[in-house]
């Protein structure tokens, strides 16, 4: 791709997903933004049941844009994001989900349609990792940006009802939370950049690439998303009253020795189970699996960010 001169306007695209109900006409929005910093018409491609992201993804690249928007929820990100990392094509973000996470923790306004329009048009440019994750020894390889999981966690996600989020958004993975409570450990193998496996019993095994969710709180403390690593939290609630310690964990963002919680920090993991477990991957729930393979690609997707002083629990840089 060439670069862009003052003579040659920019195109963006912007790959939406139309099932994402807003308060303003997103394609008049985005037309309106792109005309006042300079950029040509934009390419306006929704995703569709079949193909959340990637066709739409592939086409934007193949027309030779400057920058494709993901324009959607964390799902929406993720797929999109697989296409963009390793091409030279930055991804910027309209946030329309629940989570939004991506968006959060890199300060992108989740609540501000135009503002973060400017932001993808105009703000500055940062590299950063990607996990490569593998479900039960597949062909292909999923990509996400914020987090995944296996056990607790997936079955929330799997579990929580689109209607509720309709209404209530974040809190309703609190309903689904609750009902999940009960549940019964998982034996696991893990195996942390080629060492030696160990075993526990758990509930929940999470790989994390940004550590910041819904309220700031962070899943994994200190994780940044430009360090090239990989962070991963196991999670084994003990006896009746084991969630409470749990919570109070990540509270102490992992500054105590409370076995509820384990962290560690890695270029690759393997996760294995003797009983098949839910699995989800950046919100999205894919079923059950018994095997994920996680491993780090270094700054290999560009993503347009606004300019100021960024959390440094996130990046390695704060400064823009």
């Amino acid at each position: 791709m060439t670069e862009p001169d003052e003579r040659t306007p920019r195109r963006a695209a912007v790959v939406v997903n139309p099932i994402k109900h807003t308060d303003v006409d997103l394609h008049s929005l985005a037309a309106k933004v792109c005309r006042g910093e300079g950029w040509e018409e934009p390419l306006w491609l929704e995703t569709t049941k079949d193909d959340p992201g990637h066709g739409m993804a592939r086409q934007a690249i193949a027309e030779g844009v400057d920058l494709v928007i993901a324009a959607g929820g964390d799902g929406t990100v993720r797929c999109v994001a697989e296409e963009l990392a390793g091409t030279n094509v930055p991804l910027g973000l309209l946030p329309l989900g629940t989570g939004n996470l991506l968006a959060r923790n890199l300060d992108i306004a989740v609540d501000d349609p135009e503002g973060a329009l400017h932001a993808a048009l105009s703000g500055t440019e940062r590299k950063i990792d990607v996990v490569h994750i593998t479900v039960d020894h597949a062909q292909k390889a999923h990509v996400f940006l914020v987090m995944a999981g296996l056990g607790f966690d997936a079955a929330l996600m799997g579990d929580t009802r689109d209607d509720l989020k309709d209404k209530v958004g974040w809190l309703a993975y609190v309903d689904a939370g609750i009902r999940h409570l009960p549940g019964k450990p998982a034996r696991t193998r893990i195996t942390i950049d080629d060492g030696k496996p160990f075993l526990r019993r758990l509930r929940s095994v999470m790989g994390g690439n940004c550590g910041k969710i819904v309220g700031g709180l962070e899943i994994f403390p200190g994780a940044k998303i430009d360090d090239g690593l990989l962070e991963i939290m196991t999670v084994a609630p003990r006896g009746r009253f084991g969630w409470f310690a749990v919570v109070a964990e990540l509270l102490r963002r992992g500054k105590s020795k409370d076995p509820s919680i384990e962290y560690f920090q890695c270029r690759s993991a393997e996760i294995q189970t003797y009983e098949p477990q839910d699995v989800e991957i950046d919100g999205d729930y894919l079923g059950k699996g018994t095997h994920l393979l996680m491993r780090v690609y270094p700054n290999s997707l560009r993503v347009r960010m606004p300019y100021g002083h960024k959390d440094p629990a996130v990046l390695v840089s704060p400064e823009p």
